[in-house]
């Protein structure tokens, strides 16, 4: 358990030059000793639930078959069916949904002895369905839909229950990374973690729709705090190669193994109180985790608290057998015997995403490109209860997909440079969703392949870029820079509901409106600066310091700084010289 010192703050020079070395000071650790195993399993299995949390609305909210409910008193069997119309949907007939004929009518009719055959219905005024609905229980027992009776005129709130969730995660992606910065890495992954748990239970007990979606807009504040919150803190852990295994692989396809196992529970448990609560009970696992994942030593320097980041460095080295030197972080000759006052460490906020032109470009790149991938890796995700045949089967299929889309990602950030993985990946994702308009009505699996071909090329994008930005950005804007990004991503995955409500209109504009956009983005990605191959910065004069060569595709950065240029040498991950995990 790390013991907080109360220590001076390094001045700015001071803690500059601690930073730049850190890298190079811990390499006694090695990569992947125990300690890093520890780390790397712990903070990878606290995003499972995240897998739940994320789609558990594809179940909790999905609409069953259903039709007015007509009260059977007085009324035979065939009055009954006859009582709700028949409407042509895509060349089918179904049973009305929102409308049914008369029931006083109808049971003149039936009074005077008529049958349903002799009498020509389609003349008989139509009215809603005023007594409530009949449900299929087919497939669900309950949802929120037929528990609320969230159809016909408030059908409505059936995709803004998605939207008021990822309003939620918008708002916890904005404060958290804020926050987490400021106050340290582990207390807010802890915090978001109970607040996902604890919110998740509560929602059982909710007695309308309005209460479910305040609770549900609580449970969105935690989840991508805490997943956030867990890829920082693992990246600022882990070095080398392992770094980029865990930021790439690791998280991604332990979010993936509790999307996976999301279907699974929900097909055991049809009820949607039952599965709140099952989808819940893992968040009181990860409660003893407090005692073992450590604050991140580069985020305790950053505040100038060198003294605790050296403990956790000592206790990391005491589990991996090795002997640590007496003093980790040293200072220069010449700082020591500085005694003039400097100016303090001024405070980073969101606003420094925006500073010079260079880093500016970069966000606002980031932020069309991580918008645009949400809206079509949810939009997809969430989609698959439409799509033809089963829809545990599709969920679960759609979220396999992300192992091998995750595995792809890995390999690709290990021995690919950015501006070439990250655009084809995209051009990947939206292409594919071109083809489906041409895809003829009686191959409706093709159809779903082509969608699935899009949800795996949106995985790897979606993948790519959270390593991808964590490593363009410095310490010290690393969780303010990827939260913001996140909450941006966040509108899209909002607004992604209803961008799939929008084939109402045309049956393929969701899909050609979702590849335009993403082959729109990918072109964008070639305006970043490279990170193949090169350290993280940890300062924002390192960053803005960057300059791109002629080839969009393959350049390589190149640093204006001499003494950057050296630590680059001595300190930079080499990823494709570490050692095979």
């Amino acid at each position: 358990m790390t013991v907080h010192i109360k220590v001076p703050r390094l001045t700015l020079v001071q803690m500059i030059t601690v930073m730049e070395d850190y890298e190079q000071a811990i390499a006694f650790l090695g990569h992947w000793g125990p300690y890093q195993q520890l780390i790397f399993f712990l903070l990878c299995s606290s995003t499972i639930p995240n897998g739940f949390s994320a789609f558990s609305v594809i179940f909790l909210a999905d609409i069953p078959a259903h039709h007015c409910l007509i009260p059977g008193a007085n009324l035979s069997e065939e009055w009954i069916r006859a009582s709700i119309p028949l409407n042509v949907v895509n060349g089918k007939h179904e049973l009305s949904k929102c409308r049914r004929y008369n029931q006083e009518i109808i049971r003149n009719l039936s009074a005077q002895g008529f049958n349903p055959e002799d009498v020509n219905l389609t003349s008989v005024e139509l009215e809603k369905c005023t007594d409530g609905w009949t449900y299929s229980k087919d497939v669900y027992q309950s949802t929120i839909v037929t528990e609320f009776d969230l159809v016909c005129d408030d059908e409505w709130k059936q995709p803004f229950t998605s939207s008021i969730y990822f309003i939620g995660v918008l708002c916890g992606s904005f404060f958290s990374g804020q926050i987490s910065d400021r106050f340290g890495r582990k207390p807010v992954l802890f915090a978001t973690m109970m607040v996902q748990t604890i919110f998740t239970f509560i929602q059982v007990f909710a007695p309308s729709w309005e209460v479910f979606s305040i609770l549900f807009f609580i449970v969105g504040l935690g989840q991508i705090s805490n997943y956030v919150a867990a890829f920082v803190l693992g990246t600022e852990l882990l070095s080398g190669g392992v770094r980029v295994f865990y930021s790439s692989l690791g998280v991604c396809l332990f979010f993936a193994f509790g999307y996976m196992m999301l279907p699974l529970i929900a097909y055991l448990i049809r009820n949607w109180r039952m599965l709140l609560v099952a989808l819940s009970v893992p968040g009181l696992i990860y409660i003893p985790l407090w005692w073992f994942i450590p604050e991140s030593p580069r985020w305790l320097i950053s505040q100038g608290r060198v003294e605790e980041a050296e403990a956790i460095v000592k206790n990391a080295a005491r589990k991996n057998g090795v002997l640590p030197p007496d003093i980790i972080f040293k200072k220069s000759e010449e700082e020591e015997k500085n005694t003039k006052p400097q100016k303090t460490k001024p405070e980073n906020n969101i606003l420094d995403l925006m500073r010079t032109s260079n880093i500016r470009r970069t966000t606002l790149i980031l932020f069309l490109v991580w918008l645009t991938l949400s809206m079509g890796y949810f939009g997809l995700s969430l989609n698959t209860s439409r799509l033809h045949g089963d829809s545990y089967v599709n969920c679960f299929i759609s979220a396999a997909l992300e192992v091998p889309a995750y595995i792809t990602s890995w390999l690709s950030l290990r021995y690919l440079p950015r501006k070439l993985s990250c655009p084809v990946s995209m051009l990947l994702g939206g292409g594919v969703l071109y083809f489906i308009q041409l895809v003829p009505p009686d191959l409706p699996a093709l159809s779903v392949a082509l969608e699935m071909a899009g949800k795996f090329g949106m995985a790897i994008g979606t993948a790519l870029m959270f390593a991808y930005t964590g490593e363009l950005y410095p310490t010290v804007l690393r969780n303010t820079a990827v939260g913001s990004c996140a909450m941006v991503s966040r509108v899209g995955s909002a607004v992604a509901p209803y961008f799939i409500h929008l084939s109402v209109y045309h049956k393929y504009l969701p899909y050609i409106l979702l590849g335009t956009l993403c082959i729109f983005s990918s072109l964008t990605t070639l305006f970043l600066p490279e990170t193949f191959r090169r350290p993280l910065p940890e300062t924002i004069d390192q960053m803005q310091k960057r300059e791109r060569i002629n080839c969009p595709c393959f350049s390589i950065n190149k640093e204006k700084d001499p003494q950057l240029n050296t630590i680059s040498n001595t300190s930079v991950p080499q990823i494709l010289q570490e050692e095979k995990l």
